[in-house]
Parts: structure tokens; sequence; C-alpha cells
């Protein structure tokens, strides 16, 4: 293989498990919601909130720091903004289990509410904080890659399986996660609960299962997993947060999560799938060979196709998106 064909391959792989990172936050969290029984379209804004979140917050902490020493590097104040981001994603996706879990309205339009309130409101608290309405300051303390927690081992950072492994401590969190969730998912009570509240909440009630709460759980952890995909496209991919950051992520996520028919394996194979679209995409954007809207449209047109095949074929959980009343 020559040294043109190793450098696409390292990047095409590297770049697949930037890109693959979000979904896969975003995808898990969703499945935790579905699973309760509980339809979550409003991912797409939660990740804009934790985008936000985590941008602003970086920027606040970080400003009195640089402002004696411009060089200077905390090593905590990304994270804060990592917390940040899982804050607003848990009240984001709170609004939402209030208004679909108590007071049962239609889950599709709550969702569609806050991705509607996720593309207006960054704009008046970018106004107000940057004096524009499309893009925050540029973060400086952005979270790095491994590179930079591991000086030791620059020589291997630089060979081609180092490049590929040089990812930020999110994207090992975000695979990490998957054989998480499904131990949490299929070998724990807790598991159980939350998907027989998604299958026949009745029946589950009359054994003793809050109901509620198990759906409570379920989406505020999707808040949680799509607040930290926020936060990684906002101080990690890239260092400042721009609006409607999220570009369709969280509706892709929603497809992946179909796709993958509610599995945490089956959702790493989805994610991965619409990774690699999105890094084969940015990796032959710049050698002219199609029309960079055809390009960019390529991610969606593979969602659409994925969809078009396999959504006849998963069965989603019994009782999504239908209210509870006990």
């Amino acid at each position: 293989m020559d040294v043109l064909s190793t450098a696409f391959l390292v990047a095409l792989v590297a770049g697949a498990l930037r890109q693959t990172t979000p979904l896969l936050f975003t995808a898990l969290g969703g499945m935790f919601n579905e699973r309760s029984g509980v339809v979550n379209i409003a991912l797409e804004g939660i990740i804009n909130f934790g985008a936000l979140a985590a941008a602003v917050t970086v920027q606040l902490l970080e400003a009195p720091y640089l402002a004696q020493d411009p060089n200077v590097r905390i090593w905590w104040i990304p994270w804060v903004g990592v917390l940040a981001a899982i804050v607003a994603g848990v009240i984001t996706a709170w609004i939402h289990a209030v208004v679909s879990i108590r007071y049962r309205a239609d889950q599709i339009v709550s969702g569609t509410a806050i991705n509607m309130l996720s593309f207006g409101l960054p704009s008046i608290v970018l106004l107000f904080l940057y004096h524009n309405t499309t893009a925050s300051k540029e973060v400086v303390h952005r979270i790095m890659p491994l590179h930079a927690y591991l000086p030791g081992l620059q020589d291997f950072f630089a060979t081609p399986i180092g490049r590929i492994l040089d990812q930020s401590p999110l994207v090992y969190l975000a695979f990490i996660l998957v054989p998480l969730t499904y131990f949490a998912l299929f070998k724990t009570p807790w598991g159980l609960r939350l998907r027989a509240v998604g299958e026949h909440p009745a029946a589950a009630d009359s054994l003793g299962i809050n109901v509620f709460l198990m759906r409570y759980q379920g989406v505020l952890l999707s808040g949680v997993l799509a607040g930290i995909a926020g936060a990684y496209l906002s101080i990690d991919q890239i260092n400042q947060f721009i609006r409607m950051m999220a570009a369709g992520r969280g509706f892709i996520a929603l497809a992946a999560l179909i796709f993958g028919k509610w599995h945490p394996y089956g959702i790493l194979g989805a994610t991965l799938l619409f990774g690699f679209a999105e890094a084969f995409r940015i990796q032959i954007e710049g050698a002219g060979i199609l029309p960079s809207p055809i390009l960019q449209a390529f991610p969606y047109v593979l969602t659409m196709l994925v969809l078009a095949g396999f959504i006849g074929r998963a069965r989603p959980p019994a009782a999504i998106g239908k209210p509870y009343e006990k």
C-alpha cells in the first residue's frame, strides 16, 4: 500500500470514529427513552443546548485566567464544560418528560417545540454575549486528543495506528458505553423494569413498578448522553458553538436507533455506518469528484435508504409514544 493510500485510509478511519461519536452518544440516549415508551425527537434540540452550554461555560471560566496569562492552560475547565452540557441536556429532557409523561401531551409535538426553541433561543444568548446571532468566540480550553495527556507516547502517535487511536477521551467513552448500556438494559433488574414499561406498562404497574418514574429516568438519561454529544461538538471536535450545530445529527441518531433495532450493538453498527459515510464525504469533498451539495447530502440520503430498507423489519417497543394513565 503506497503512502497516499495509507494516509487516506488512516484519515478515513480516524474521521469515522470522530463522526460516529456524537451519533453514538445520542442514539444510546434515545434508546433508553424509547425503551421506556417515550418518543424523543427533541434529541436534536438537546444536542444544540448542550453544545451552547459547554462553549459558553468554558469561555466564561477561562476568561480571567487568559487575561492574566494568554498561554495558561487549566486542565479541568473543559470538563466543567462537559458537566454544563449534561445539566443543559437534563433540563431540556426534563421539560419534554414533564410535558409528555405528566401532562400526557403529544410527544412528537413536544419534541418538535423543543427543537424549534433550540434553533431560536441560542441566537438570543449569542447576541447578548458575543453581539452576533451565529457563533460564539473560539474556546481555548478544548478537550484534547490522547497525545496531549500522554506526552511519553509521541513516537507511537506518529505511526498510522497511533494516528487512528489519537482520539479524544470522549470518543473512547462513547464506545465504552456500548457494552455498559447493554449490561444495564439486559442484565440488571433496572433494565428489565425499563423494558417492561415500554412494552406493557399496565402489566408492569400491576407488579408494583412505578411506570412514571422509569419513564422519567429513561428520558433524563437521553438528556445526559445527548448533552455530552453537544459538548463533544462544540469544545472537542471544533472549538466554538455554531447556531444549529447539531446539523441533523439528532435525527440521524433516531434513524440509527431504528436501524439498530433499539439494541446497543445494533446502534453501534448503524452509527458506524453513518460515521463512515460522513468521513468519506469529508475526505473526497476536496477532490472535486462530485458537486459539493451532492456530497453534503450523501449521509442523509444514506439514512433514508437505510430506513426504507429496514424500518419495516424493526419492531419498536409496543407502548412507545402512548401516554400511560394509571
